[in-house]
Formats: structure tokens, C-alpha cells, sequence
């Protein structure tokens, strides 16, 4: 049996126009976080920002928002992220005659995360205007997720709620990720010894060629079923004629058992030390805990609220695990057990995002499905 509410279509996809064609790349969501404060207040929440920015001129913090129930019952947290990756200027979105949304091909879309944005703020007005009883809604729309749960990590540790449910996941409405990694930061500078590269290249150490042979003996990908590791970032050397005396490596190591996440970052840590010593220098390595992971179990009232609210909505649920992090790890370290909706989005973080109109239309539904419903468990 499909939800008996009555999304408005063109509303919620206007909507989510709207905010796609507002540039809000990570560090940069003033525009985005203004428009989204006056329609939340608009609607007759609660609203505050955050000082997650920091104090700088144009840093801009996260949105919380409140709206107070009825009745008594648990209160509920909705959860999205403001910004987006590059290339996020200027996106023009396009609507395919099938009810596909894309961008014209030069810039990402947005859906990600701007579909659960718009699917929250269509859930508020519906749950407003049709007066569906609850305990307590809060939502939080958060600055620079993309680059390390930056706005969630932020976010005052007095928030409380019952339950909590993150809409930034891939896959069709009805996938329910309850299981997500933990993530280290890898940064190591690598020192070399710089000398003339066509005089006296003997009496230099080539800090790129140390790093190189590091990188070469790492093992690097997919490492198993639950973890991962990645170099991203690489940078050094001064000019062709110098042989570089120092080169910055970037990385990262995921795993959903934080024992196997610990134990290959030592393994990555060890490899870059012990081939510096061995060309004869040294290195600067830096590691950090960006985040941990989550396992909720079936039987958690949290998953127990999603998965009956998807049967209700027709939809077909799926409890899944997920590779990457996402501001549903921060929430449950916070203590709010939270699961991450999936929105429908596609392709995320390339040229070709796209997202269909009816799956924005089954994730508002299942939010609203999940207010109505959430005081049953």
C-alpha cells in the first residue's frame, strides 16, 4: 500500500531547481544557507545557525531548525548537507521528457545533497499543512560535508532527538544504510636533499622518487570486503633542474571493522617510514580520525521506524552498508542512532548526476510517512 499523502510534484521539483542553481561548494554556502534559513522560517520554525564556520567574514555555519509536535512522542531529526563538490558553479539544470533531472554536461547537478533538502522542506509543509501529529521534528542542514563532515562534526553536542535519519545516500527510496565505515586521514611529508640535477645529482635525495617507491609497495584499492585505501593527493619538487627535497602525500583508509581501518594505516605508515630510512632520510607522517562507523542492528527502534515507514509507502526496503561516510557516522557517535536514507541520486560527484523526478517524490513521501508513524516504536 502505497503513502495516502499527496506530494505536490511541481512544487518539490521547482524547489530543488531552485537550490541546484544556487553555487554552495564546500566552504562557500552563504547564498544557499540564507535562501534555506528564510523558507524554514518561512514555514514557521525555530531557526539558528551555527558558528560551524568559524569566525572568518564569509564562513557560514549549519542550520539548525525546530518545530515542536503536538503530541507527545519521540522527536525526529532530518538531516542533509548545504554543499556540493566541483564543478558546482553555474549548474543548469535540465529535466528530460522521461523525468530524469540532469545538468547540460559542464557541472555537477547538486542532488547530492540538494534531493534531500528539497525532500525535507516539501515534508515540513505537508506535515504542517495537513496538522500530522508528532513529538518534535529538527533539522539540521550542515556546511562541508564533502570535505570530511566538517558542519556535522560541529554541530553542538547539546542536539538532541529520539531518532535520526540522514537523506544523502545512493540507491533507489527504500534503501535504509545501517552500516558505514570508519575513515583515517594519511598526511606525511617526505624530506629528500636538494642539489643541482645535471652538476651533482649524486649529492641530492630525491624525495618524489622516495615517495614513488613507497607508494609502489602499498597496497592500495580495495583491500577486502570491508575496507579500503586510497593516495589522493601528491605534491613537490621546486623546478626540473633541482632534485626535490621534500614531496606531501595525501591518503586515506576506510574500513567498516575500525581493527582492520587501524591496522593497514600502521601498515601504510610503516612503509613510507621504512623507505625513507632506507634512501637515507626521513618523514613526517600525520594521521587523524576523521570519523568513526556504525552497525545499527535490524531490531534498532531507528531502522524498525524506516523500514515500516517504506512498507507503508510501497516501497521496497533494503538495509545496506555503505563505503563511504556521511553525516549519519557523526550522529551516532553523538548518541543519536541514525540511519541514511537513500534519495535516488546517480553518478554523484561526476558530469553525468542525474536524479528522477519520482524518486524525490518517494523520499519526501517516506519522510513524511516516517513522521506520521515514528511514535509506534
Amino acid at each position: 500500500m502505497r503513502g495516502f499523502t499527496l506530494i505536490q510534484t511541481e512544487r518539490l521539483l521547482h524547489e530543488f531547481l531552485e537550490l541546484v542553481k544556487i553555487d554552495s561548494v564546500s566552504g562557500q554556502e552563504r547564498s544557499i544557507c540564507d535562501a534555506l534559513k528564510g523558507r524554514l522560517a518561512a514555514l514557521g520554525l525555530t531557526v539558528y545557525e551555527d558558528n560551524a564556520g568559524g569566525a572568518m567574514p564569509e564562513a557560514t555555519g549549519n542550520i539548525v531548525a525546530r518545530l515542536d509536535g503536538p503530541q507527545s512522542g519521540p522527536r525526529l531529526l532530518f538531516c542533509a548537507h548545504m554543499d556540493t563538490v566541483e564543478p558546482g558553479r553555474g549548474i543548469k539544470p535540465v529535466v528530460g521528457a522521461e523525468g530524469t533531472v540532469t545538468s547540460e554536461g559542464e557541472t555537477i547537478l547538486g542532488a547530492d545533497d540538494k534531493a534531500g533538502i528539497a525532500a525535507i522542506l516539501e515534508s515540513l509543509r505537508i506535515v504542517i499543512d495537513e496538522k500530522i501529529p508528532h513529538g518534535g521534528i529538527t533539522v539540521a542542514f550542515t556546511v562541508r560535508e564533502e570535505t570530511g563532515l566538517i558542519g556535522a562534526r560541529s554541530l553542538d553536542p547539546s542536539l538532541k532527538a529520539t531518532y535520526g535519519f540522514v537523506l544523502d545516500a545512493t540507491g533507489p527510496p527504500g534503501d535504509i544504510v545501517v552500516r558505514a565505515p570508519s575513515q583515517d586521514k594519511i598526511a606525511a611529508t617526505v624530506h629528500g636533499r636538494a642539489a643541482h640535477a645535471g652538476v651533482n645529482p649524486e649529492a641530492g635525495i630525491n624525495a618524489i622518487y622516495v615517495a614513488a617507491r613507497a607508494i609502489a609497495a602499498m597496497n592500495l584499492g580495495r583491500i577486502d570486503a570491508e575496507t579500503t585505501a586510497n593516495i589522493g593527493v601528491i605534491s613537490g619538487g621546486k623546478a626540473i633542474n633541482i632534485v626535490p627535497d621534500t614531496v606531501y602525500l595525501e591518503g586515506e583508509v576506510r574500513s567498516l571493522k575500525k581493527e582492520k581501518r587501524a591496522e593497514h594505516t600502521a601498515l601504510l605508515c610503516g612503509i613510507i617510514e621504512n623507505t625513507a630510512r632506507e634512501a637515507g632520510t626521513r618523514a613526517e607522517i600525520y594521521t587523524e580520525l576523521l570519523y568513526d562507523g556504525f552497525d545499527l542492528q535490524e531490531k534498532a527502534p531507528v531502522v524498525q521506524v524506516a523500514v515500516h515507514a517504506a512498507i507503508r509507502c510501497g516501497l521496497a526496503p533494503s538495509l545496506t552498508q555503505s563505503g563511504g561516510g556521511s553525516d549519519a557516522n557523526i550522529l551516532n557517535a553523538r548518541g543519536i542512532p541514525t540511519v541514511n536514507l537513500a534519495t535516488g541520486m546517480e553518478n554523484v560527484h561526476t558530469t553525468r548526476e542525474r536524479i528522477r523526478v519520482v524518486d524525490m517524490v518517494d523520499l519526501t513521501r517516506l519522510v513524511i510517512e516516517i513522521t506520521r508513524s515514528a511514535g509506534m516504536f
